[in-house]
């Protein structure tokens, strides 16, 4: 094959299958520095596939930034992450998190409150506990986004 005719060819194949760039938005998370659950969770939506970016930070900070972003204690998880427009409390299973990002509903983000002992990071399915991600919505009531035992 001559060079010129392997180079338009080449070239042609690379128009025919261009390369997709990840639209996946980055997971940003807050977490303390010495939870090895958060450290767990953030590991599980690694391998999920998701890019994430985790800072540690003290206690008071942390509280904070769920705080600013208005979420009830009786919700709270023990890190917090944020993604596009929402936010993830908890242990949130990474499925839970491709769906919201795929169905975009109205709302201002999924949480686990607590950590029950089934959920990503605290032991995985098996473990003991079932639980329900919820969606927060708007004006802060919540829905069952998705149950797990």
């Amino acid at each position: 094959m001559k060079r010129r005719t392997f180079l338009i060819t080449g070239a042609a194949a690379t128009l025919a299958f261009p390369v997709v760039a990840d639209t996946t938005p980055l997971l940003k998370v807050l977490k303390t520095p010495t939870c090895g659950c958060c450290s767990a969770w953030v590991d599980h939506v690694r391998q999920a596939g998701f890019a994430v970016e985790a800072q540690d930070v003290d206690q008071d900070a942390l509280y904070a930034f769920k705080d600013r972003l208005q979420i009830a204690p009786e919700l709270a998880g023990c890190h917090t992450a944020i993604i596009g427009d929402y936010f993830i409390e908890g242990h949130v299973p990474a499925a839970d998190i491709t769906r919201l990002l795929a169905e975009q509903p109205v709302a201002r983000g999924l949480t686990v409150p607590g950590m029950p002992m089934s959920s990503p990071g605290m032991g995985g399915p098996g473990a003991g506990d079932t639980f329900d991600a919820l969606l927060v919505g708007s004006d802060g009531a919540t829905s069952v986004f998705a149950s797990h035992s």
